[in-house]
């Protein structure tokens, strides 16, 4: 399973189907667990956990020390889940003490060539982030987000559940769940409907999303005002709620 031209530090922990290319550096502190197959010429450091059934491809490196000039060499972590695709060139820094000294990705993400994870990101599970996509340092990332190529996100940045930025959008605000963003700063292009659809939200559910971003996007009203429209509008609608309860802890502000 491992090629004898590869190095595997002694202190490293290798499930015994993990397959390593020829070529590949595993560092001290670095665990992997079954069914992981890790391509040539990939340099992995400690300390990271890597789950299950992840592939990831040639060039890639993860685990290294953050890009963080306060960063004073303690043993901050990087943490991968299960089922993740992680192409060419990838990089993923651990976190800093500055944080919770934890950088995490979850399950089921497909990590396209080029993309960086900056130290105490967080990503969730069943994302796409398409080639050259960038997250700078704390930012968080919701389930099923999708980044367009070459998308940038600022530092403390939150991107919602099922949010959507175009191609080459530079985001420096908070990314409302459901919303579509795009361009350079992004701006809010109405809600990912084609992806609600496609991920078997009803209609109704998709029309009281398009009703609450009407609301917050084409009333003048202030983010507080918003609020409390929505909260007089919808009261039993799960998504609804979650978008309220998302405006509510923003600290950025959002994409308008």
């Amino acid at each position: 399973m491992i090629d004898p031209r590869a190095y595997i530090d002694p202190k490293a922990e290798l499930d015994s189907s993990v397959h390593v290319g020829a070529f590949s550096y595993i560092g001290a502190g670095v665990r992997i667990d079954a069914g992981t197959q890790i391509e040539p010429h990939v340099v992995i450091k400690g300390p990271t956990f890597i789950g299950r059934n992840n592939h990831i491809h040639q060039f890639a490196s993860l685990g290294d020390a953050p890009q963080d000039k306060k960063y004073r060499g303690t043993d901050t972590r990087l943490e991968i889940g299960n089922d993740n695709v992680i192409r060419e060139y990838c990089t993923m820094h651990r976190g800093t003490e500055d944080d919770e000294g934890l950088t995490s990705i979850g399950d089921d993400n497909w990590i396209m060539a080029y993309t960086h994870f900056a130290h105490d990101s967080r990503v969730g599970n069943h994302t796409i982030f398409a080639n050259g996509s960038s997250l700078a340092g704390h930012v968080t990332v919701a389930d099923y987000v999708i980044l367009g190529g070459f998308s940038l996100v600022h530092q403390f940045c939150k991107l919602g559940i099922h949010s959507f930025s175009g191609a080459g959008t530079v985001i420096f605000k908070d990314v409302p769940p459901f919303v579509t963003v795009w361009g350079n700063t992004a701006k809010a292009y109405g809600i990912n409907k084609e992806g609600l659809k496609r991920r078997n939200f009803s209609a109704e559910t998709i029309r009281h999303i398009h009703e609450a971003y009407k609301i917050i996007y084409r009333q003048n009203l202030t983010l507080t005002e918003a609020i409390e429209a929505l909260k007089l509008k919808v009261t039993d609608c799960a998504e609804i709620n979650l978008l309220i309860d998302f405006l509510g802890k923003t600290t950025r502000g959002i994409v308008r």
